[in-house]
């Protein structure tokens, strides 16, 4: 009986592993084949080799694009140089990218590693450009502001806060203040493996003012990008692993309220539930992370890789 309980135990034991590893393998679009969707011309980014992981644009079309991120279990093309954020003009007929000098009090940047980034206009026209940022592989937010005739920018401050372990994107909603995800619940990356293969849908989004940090969303199966809408109204919210958007109206004091959830499903299909206007296998892009648009060209950014810009 003894011998029989402990081979019961262990088919289960493996059962469940191979009920959760195909879970996770769904989750991942693991066996997902793309039929690629081409546009009628589109070129590489001049000057992005090493990642374009996040991209903001101005409503003048200046291009702030992330570049050189470093994450663990990431391929990184430059291992061994800080990373950078880089400066497009898409007004331009050929554009291709400048690296920002950094100023202030951030001198030390060889431990710069930027994710998610977002830009916050003020009434009187500054722009400050807010930036994920992984030192060691830990989470900051660092605030700059931007200055346009130097082109650099200027850092104002280093953010930091216990509800901000594992940050991921980031929309700010003033030159201090914003909503952030936090892409796993825990910090430790054996753990957060297993959150992840696991399905645990405990990460969470945050949000942020030098007067007042909690957290504004909860619940989601890897919570990565997030936006607002341009009136203010709206934050949208991406549950990864889910295959989600999340629609949550904002509230005056800075509340969120769920009003939808937006599953994206039949997007390789003849009848996709949105419009696919671009699509290829890792033949051209690898790790596609980002997609803006600016006057009906395409700007596409990746984890590590290049980025490119296309006519729509």
């Amino acid at each position: 009986m003894a011998k029989l309980t402990v081979l019961t135990l262990m088919g289960l034991g493996l059962a469940l592993f191979r009920d959760h590893r195909s879970s996770y393998e769904e989750r991942l679009n693991a066996f997902r084949e793309v039929k690629p969707v081409e546009l009628p011309n589109c070129n590489f980014v001049k000057g992005v080799e090493a990642g374009s992981e996040d991209i903001e644009i101005l409503p003048n079309g200046l291009a702030f694009i992330s570049s050189g991120l470093k994450y663990p279990g990431i391929k990184s093309f430059e291992p061994d140089k800080p990373g950078k954020i880089l400066l497009m003009d898409l007004n331009e007929e050929d554009p291709a990218v400048l690296e920002l000098k950094i100023t202030g009090s951030k001198s030390d940047l060889s431990s710069f590693n930027p994710h998610g980034i977002s830009t916050f206009t003020d009434e009187d026209n500054a722009v400050y450009l807010l930036v994920v940022n992984h030192p060691d592989f830990k989470s900051t937010v660092e605030v700059f502001k931007f200055q346009e005739e130097e082109k650099s920018l200027l850092h104002q401050k280093t953010i930091r806060h216990k509800l901000l372990p594992s940050l991921n994107d980031i929309v700010a909603v003033g030159p201090e203040h914003f909503y952030a995800t936090n892409d796993h619940y825990f910090i430790d990356p054996y753990l957060q493996s297993w959150e992840m293969y696991l399905g645990l849908a405990w990460s969470y989004v945050v949000y942020y003012s030098p007067d007042e940090v909690r957290v504004a969303a909860e619940g989601f199966d890897f919570a990565n990008g997030i936006n607002i809408s341009p009136d203010g109204k709206y934050v949208y919210i991406s549950e990864l692993l889910a295959h989600k958007i999340h629609v949550y109206e904002k509230h005056a004091n800075w509340t969120l309220t769920l009003l939808k959830v937006l599953r994206i499903q039949n997007i390789l299909t003849e009848e996709p539930k949105v419009k696919l206007v671009y699509a290829e296998n890792g033949t051209v892009l690898q790790g596609c992370s980002v997609a803006s648009v600016y006057k009906g060209k395409l700007l596409i950014g990746t984890v590590y890789h290049k980025a490119l810009y296309c006519e729509l």
